[in-house]
């Protein structure tokens, strides 16, 4: 099991547990009944706790492996509240400890009663790990990975561009060591990008703002 890092707030012990109803369907006297999907929050907070009781068997149920292997690999204390759902992400936070990243805690991705993917705020001990995390969820479009990993701000500004990848070459040049941290550059044509990483070994390093020069 994995070693918990950050001290924080009671665990939450309840969540949302409305359930969401299907459109009703023309009665047929020989169809059988369609089941109610259950809310994103629902099977968000039955996940939640069973990673907080240990039970991997229960989590099983409600989530796919990969997930569960996520959730159970958490580093910190479990977040303290539940933070509601949207467009299929719930998420529980962190009000009474600070964690790398602008995730703040754990988002569940819902698809029908599974937890499907998991994302939660990363204990990274290198900062170009965090860099490359970051850099590599953004290829993917994928914002709560880049949260994973980074400050809201830096977030905001890799994202005003999608990434295309029939558009320049990207090379990274490493991270070096400025007055608060570490610059992690990419180069391209016609300029540069520099991911500016704070943090510490013991904490965890992540990535707090953006910056681009031009040739």
């Amino acid at each position: 099991m994995s070693r918990r890092l950050v001290l924080g707030g009671a665990a939450l012990a309840a969540t949302a547990t409305l359930t969401l109803g299907l459109p009703a369907a023309p009665a047929l006297a020989t169809a059988p009944a369609l089941a109610a999907a259950p809310a994103p929050g629902k099977v968000a907070g039955e996940l939640f706790r069973a990673w907080l009781a240990g039970d991997r068997a229960a989590a099983a149920g409600v989530a796919t492996p990969a997930a569960v292997r996520t959730i159970f690999g958490y580093a910190y204390r479990a977040p303290d509240r539940f933070d509601g759902c949207s467009r299929g992400v719930c998420r529980y936070v962190h009000t009474s400890v600070r964690v790398p990243g602008g995730l703040n805690g754990i988002a569940m991705a819902v698809t029908g009663s599974k937890v499907t993917k998991v994302y939660l705020s990363r204990h990274v001990v290198r900062p170009s790990a965090a860099a490359g995390h970051l850099f590599a969820a953004w290829k993917r479009g994928d914002r709560y990975a880049a949260l994973e990993v980074g400050a809201e701000e830096a977030v905001r500004t890799l994202f005003r561009v999608r990434y295309d990848p029939r558009g320049v070459t990207h090379h990274f040049q490493g991270c070096a060591k400025e007055p608060k941290g570490y610059a992690c550059a990419w180069s391209y044509e016609g300029g540069a990008m520099f991911m500016h990483v704070r943090g510490s070994t013991t904490r965890g390093y992540d990535v707090r703002s953006i910056t681009y020069t031009a040739d």
